[in-house]
């Protein structure tokens, strides 16, 4: 990673761009975007495995306590894609408002791509509001699931249809062909292949931190719960040994 970041400073500037220096943070910009749709889909399908261990009856017969537990991986997993995702977001804007200032001399220029992608972010801002508006489990792994599925179509309409109609292709200053069309290449390719392949690496990586943190916070409610349960709250009766006392 040090590497790529190294690299992707050494480039030449790309010619054709009002600050052609500038024109590599695409190099890091690209890969966001990218990133963030794939874990917000996989995000929905999680919560969807959620659903369907509550809905659908395997072939084998699974214990209660099996069953609970594979409910809470999905929907850890499904909690950690969508961080991960809002947070590739948040850095697809924040590069694509460095990008906008840099070539078209604002901060934000209205552009289609630019709002369509703030209407993302507000969509999945709903969900993690919808998410921790509620303490039990249940409910949480339910709601914010279902929100997740019903808003994945609208997210991936916003991001690859909208932009992409011909109204809305004329309007738009962000270019839309730079990629399918072949126009990076050279250096600039190769440097942004290479910092989207570690950057999904270290995607990877932290999410199974995060859903590890999220297991390990379930078991510690649980074996609190069992304490609390053995223990049945009070001190045990009776004196075993007499205590001397000051």
């Amino acid at each position: 990673m040090g590497v790529a970041t190294a690299w992707s400073f050494l480039v030449p500037p790309a010619k054709g761009f009002q600050k052609p220096e500038m024109a590599r943070i695409f190099l890091w910009h690209f890969p966001c975007p990218m990133l963030a749709v794939f874990l917000l889909m996989f995000g929905a399908w999680s919560s969807l495995r959620v659903f369907q261990r509550v809905t659908v009856k395997p072939s084998f017969s699974v214990s209660p306590e099996t069953d609970h537990a594979m409910k809470s991986l999905w929907d850890l997993r499904a909690i950690a894609a969508m961080e991960l995702g809002y947070l590739f977001c948040l850095l697809t804007m924040a590069t694509g408002i460095l990008f906008s200032e840099a070539e078209w001399g604002a901060w934000w220029s209205w552009d289609p791509r630019q709002t369509s992608f703030l209407i993302v972010l507000l969509i999945y801002a709903a969900y993690f509001a919808l998410r921790f508006a509620y303490t039990d489990s249940g409910k949480k792994a339910a709601f914010s699931g279902a929100y997740s599925l019903a808003t994945i179509l609208p997210t991936l309409f916003l991001v690859f249809v909208f932009p992409r109609l011909p109204q809305i292709k004329n309007m738009s200053l962000h270019p839309s062909n730079s990629i399918v069309g072949g126009l990076i290449k050279g250096e600039y390719g190769q440097c942004v292949c290479l910092i989207l392949a570690l950057v999904a690496i270290l995607t990877v990586y932290l999410f199974k931190l995060r859903v590890r943190a999220g297991l390990l916070e379930i078991r510690q409610e649980n074996n609190d719960g069992q304490f609390e349960h053995l223990g049945n709250g009070s001190a045990p009766t009776g004196v075993v040994r007499p205590v001397s006392l000051p």
